[in-house]
């Protein structure tokens, strides 16, 4: 009897997934492959959404195709399918099956798990979500964009990497942007002493303004006036805003593998090939944490291009080869000579 082909399941629209895709297709040019995610679009590159803020306004385009990676036929051409709109609730590794949340059960050789993270949020501050814009997809991007006002006022509430970019590209359309307290700021990388003084005067010429010090206790929405939003402060005092956004880091999304007999920890837990402790799960991007021999733990590694390999490296393993995660591009933020600054978080091919 004539062997089925593999069918090859990714979790996940991001990097990771979609650079994983093209090697399984390349190496396994008669399987099956499927990528499951929540979004309602095709693989975007939101790199690029700070674009729409380019003085479009309320009335300004909000085309989606010209941020797309891969046009629609490079799907098909590849015979890779994307079920868009798709819950994953449960992985059985048992029967390798994944149950969607319209009660749909999909079957898998074997799985890739690139779901990335979303956002995080101080447990202090979690009730107050609702009153905080996210900024993870192209819907988020646009109803953002049509609620800010030209020239607007958004503040920040930590500033990890993804928070400065867009910071960085909002400061240059002529918004005032404001960070509120330090501890996430710079998020992933950690500075301290001169070279953290050095940054701060970098976010300050930017045109970023940082209030340190100060840990944000309410949020709240303002009935009258311009300003949407007031941030009040632990100890006294507080800002007005037209977007208050969460920028403390990411979050690895894993609620669909609780109970699937793999380990996590505050991710998924993988070895230096990115397989989980479950022999037919690889893990990558954003959501696993990959053993470090030489920092005899496991660790994160960000980034576009690290996670970009981190699918090849995957889909490599997932059919047949044996390649180890060796040494990822440096992720230390750069200072540069004229006083700005430089992270290989931004980077993107």
């Amino acid at each position: 009897m004539a062997q089925l082909p593999q069918h090859y399941v990714i979790i996940g629209n991001g990097v990771a997934g979609n650079e994983a895709a093209w090697h399984l297709r390349q190496r396994d040019p008669d399987s099956r492959i499927t990528i499951m995610t929540a979004g309602r679009l095709l693989f975007i590159n939101r790199y690029e959404l700070p674009s729409l803020f380019n003085g479009a306004g309320a009335d300004g385009n909000a085309d989606w195709r010209p941020f797309l990676v891969h046009p629609p036929e490079y799907y098909t051409d590849n015979r890779i399918e994307v079920r868009r709109s798709t819950w994953v609730d449960k992985v059985d590794t048992l029967n390798r099956t994944l149950t969607l949340r319209h009660k749909e059960t999909v079957a898998y050789d074997k799985l890739l798990v690139a779901s990335g993270g979303g956002g995080y949020v101080p447990e202090n501050l979690r009730e107050f979500r609702p009153l905080m814009h996210p900024f993870g997809t192209f819907g988020d991007a646009i109803r953002m964009r049509d609620m800010l006002p030209k020239g607007g006022h958004v503040i920040m509430i930590g500033g990890d990497m993804i928070g400065l970019d867009l910071g960085r590209a909002l400061v240059k359309q002529g918004y005032k942007i404001t960070i509120v307290g330090d501890e996430y700021l710079f998020w992933p990388h950690a500075l301290e002493g001169e070279r953290r003084t050095k940054a701060l005067a970098a976010l300050e010429k930017m045109g970023i303004e940082v209030l340190a010090g100060k840990k944000p206790r309410v949020v709240e929405e303002i009935k009258r006036g311009k300003q949407a939003r007031r941030v009040a402060f632990e100890g006294g005092g507080s800002i007005k805003g037209d977007v208050v956004m969460s920028f403390c880091g990411l979050m690895p999304s894993l609620d669909f593998m609780v109970g699937a007999s793999v380990d996590i920890e505050r991710g998924l837990l993988v070895n230096r090939e990115l397989q989980s402790t479950d022999k037919s799960i690889w893990a990558a991007g954003d959501v696993c944490q990959i053993w470090s021999p030489e920092e005899n733990h496991y660790r994160f590694y960000y980034g576009w291009k690290n996670v970009k390999d981190m699918g090849r490296i995957a889909a490599f393993n997932m059919t047949g080869g044996k390649e180890s995660v060796a040494t990822f591009q440096d992720e230390k933020l750069t200072i540069k000579r004229k006083g700005g600054i430089d992270s290989p978080y931004w980077e993107y091919e």
